[in-house]
């Protein structure tokens, strides 16, 4: 899983109100299309959820799986890891978040999945491309709402 994906956007808020919406797991059904529950089944010392249940529909394709989050101490990034799931072998994922001028941030977010069925890596990375499009459109959207 060398392969990622990495996307960027400026969002026109600061660094801890992005944080939170990303770290805000069970409202991710409101704002994330295929998102059909979120639950979070371990948190950290400060609230946060560090292994979190996915249920996904995305027409075609969908996936129950776990994952496992690492945030950041400074609070600028979160990262993630695959624990299970029906359908792929592997994940691993992060959000960086850059404060910039006049209060706007920019986020970068990268993303490697690995299927247990074989697909063709340009179709992956595809698939990896238009998920991280639409991640960053769903988050600036739910932000600036």
């Amino acid at each position: 899983m060398s392969e990622h994906t990495e996307q960027s956007t400026v969002v026109g808020a600061d660094v801890d109100a992005i944080m939170a919406v990303i770290a805000d797991f069970e409202n991710y059904p409101q704002w994330v299309g295929a998102a059909r529950e979120v639950t979070v089944l371990e948190r950290d010392s400060r609230g946060r959820g560090t292994h979190v249940r996915f249920v996904l529909d995305a027409g075609v394709l969908a996936d129950t799986y776990e994952l496992r989050y690492e945030w950041s101490d400074d609070g600028t990034s979160v990262s993630w890891n695959l624990v299970s799931s029906d359908l792929q072998r592997g994940q691993q994922g992060s959000y960086r978040l850059t404060q910039q001028v006049h209060g706007s941030t920019k986020v970068t977010y990268s993303l490697t999945v690995d299927l247990q069925i074989p697909m063709i890596s340009q179709l992956k990375r595809r698939a990896e491309k238009a998920i991280t499009e639409a991640a960053l459109s769903d988050l600036k959207k739910r932000v600036e709402g």
